[in-house]
């Protein structure tokens, strides 16, 4: 952190090197990360905890299922948060809001109430994040218009440290949800997302006024269709609701399958009302052909690297040997190898990109990710092998699992968030961001039912087919990386996108 000064001009106050507006978004996000990871952590713990030790006692199968949902629809209802912030609120108040109904989710979950108060508590969070995640990273992307490719990536690299530095939150969280009480913990995490809504306002003015007013502000006319076409849309859903509850089927098991058919139909219908829209011109749908590849290689990712919270976070608990110098540390604080590896890692990575330049592709980058996170989970097929005659095995063998992701991590999605931005047809800017969570949330449902196979499978082969399809569909990616690199312009320097 430093001061410039230009001339005569007084001294403008950066962050390592960047605008101080990046700080207000950098620790938005650090504690909202906060929040979720370290809900995240213990989710699936106190699921599966039997009603003797204040858990709900679910089945793995289900429980697994209803994180792997639970995790889509955050980053699911991105798009819709998005496109409230484009056509109504402007990205800027969109984020207030989200912090706000954020908090409360997390409050709900601190109460000791049953379930009914961590369902309430997750819907809270789902819709919370929906209006938060999309819209802070296009605040980021706006704060650098103008200027140079390698310098963005270079801030959402940093940015992206932010991110994982919250998701450090294992550590406080974690060990009060596990050692003392579930709910302890969850409050813990809606103290977290307080300190980022305080944090948030007090910043506000290093924005420069980057997202104050929406990208295309509804007409009355559209306003009016929009309030009824909601309005519709939210009786469709009552009846949907009491029909499955006459029929029977409205269950835990049948709500995630519904939901994980409703992750992956709706990106492909959008993609399809993108491609027809009159307000994307014929260079911006050229470039919207590249961006559906990659999308869904940031989709095969995640399914692989969001399991960590699921069957790996189960196993470091059921089959890893957690003793330090005699102490037995949570099974929970396994989940933060991921986010040091990244915060140790990140500045690396903001240097390479710097370095590379232009050299290095988009695709390819993303190539190398699928690949190597496929590695991750061929190395933790030989973790389940070596644990299969009832001996816990080292946390090396996890230390090993995540630092391949994490190098795959770093080459996905920092970058996917930049390209995000850079592709992002005008009109669709927050919405755009909103598809690239979009890939996540589709990774993240398909994975929790994939999840389910575990147990019938067996460990071993889980893992290595998991591995080795993340491998091909890497492999495959590479054989058409000159021809995205063509789509998407990276190969002529003339051809870049112009700044918005």
């Amino acid at each position: 952190m430093a001061t410039t000064t230009s001339g005569g001009a007084p001294p403008a106050r950066t962050f390592f090197g960047h605008p101080w507006g990046l700080a207000t978004l950098f620790f938005t996000e650090m504690w909202e990360r906060f929040s979720f990871y370290g809900l995240r952590a213990i989710l699936v713990l106190f699921l599966v905890a039997p009603p003797a030790d204040a858990g709900l006692g679910m089945a793995e199968g289900t429980a697994k299922a209803l994180l792997g949902v639970y995790m889509s629809m955050v980053y699911f209802v991105a798009l819709p948060g998005g496109w409230i912030a484009d056509r109504v609120l402007g990205a800027r108040r969109a984020v207030l809001i989200g912090c706000v109904v954020i908090m409360c989710g997390h409050i709900a979950m601190a109460i000791p109430g049953g379930a009914g108060f961590v369902y309430l508590g997750l819907l809270l969070i789902i819709i919370g994040t929906g209006l938060l995640k999309p819209n802070i990273s296009t605040m980021v992307g706006k704060l650098y218009e103008g200027q140079s490719e390698a310098r963005r990536d270079s801030a959402f690299s940093l940015f992206y440290m932010g991110i994982n530095i919250g998701s450090l939150a294992p550590f406080v969280v974690g060990y009060l949800g596990q050692e003392i009480n579930w709910h302890l913990g969850f409050g813990v995490a809606a103290l977290g997302m307080a300190f980022g809504l305080v944090q948030y306002v007090l910043g506000g003015r290093h924005l420069r006024g980057v997202g104050e007013a929406p990208g295309h502000r509804l007409t009355p006319d559209e306003r009016r269709t929009f309030v009824r076409g909601l309005l519709a849309g939210l009786a469709v859903l009552a009846v949907a609701v009491l029909v499955a509850a006459l029929a029977g089927v409205l269950t835990i098991d049948g709500v995630t399958v519904a939901l994980t058919v409703l992750a992956v139909a709706v990106p492909i219908a959008y993609f399809g009302y993108l491609f027809r829209s009159h307000e994307v011109t014929e260079v911006e749908r050229v470039r919207l052909r590249a961006y559906v590849w990659l999308f869904a290689a940031a989709a095969v990712f995640w399914m692989i690297a969001d399991q960590a919270a699921g069957p790996l976070n189960l196993f470091a608990q059921e089959k890893v040997d957690l003793s330090v110098f005699g102490w037995r540390m949570p099974s929970s604080w396994t989940q933060n190898i991921n986010p040091i590896m990244i915060i140790c890692l990140s500045a690396v990575f903001a240097w390479l990109w710097l370095r590379l330049g232009d050299r290095v592709g988009t695709a390819q980058k993303f190539a190398f990710a699928l690949v190597v996170t496929g590695l991750s989970f061929v190395v933790m097929s030989m973790a389940a092998a070596a644990a299969s005659g009832g001996a816990k095995v080292s946390l090396l063998w996890l230390l090993a699992v995540y630092l391949l992701q994490v190098v795959g991590e770093l080459s996905l999605s920092p970058v996917g968030l930049a390209i995000t931005t850079r592709l992002a047809p005008r009109a669709f800017a927050s919405q755009m961001m909103g598809m690239w969570f979009l890939a996540t949330a589709a990774g993240d449902a398909v994975g929790g039912q994939v999840a389910r196979l575990q147990e019938p499978w067996g460990d071993v082969p889980y893992f290595l087919v998991l591995g080795l399809s993340t491998i091909a569909a890497g492999g495959a990616l590479f054989l058409f990386a000159r021809t995205l690199r063509r789509l998407i312009g990276e190969d002529r320097p003339e051809a870049a996108v112009p700044a918005r």
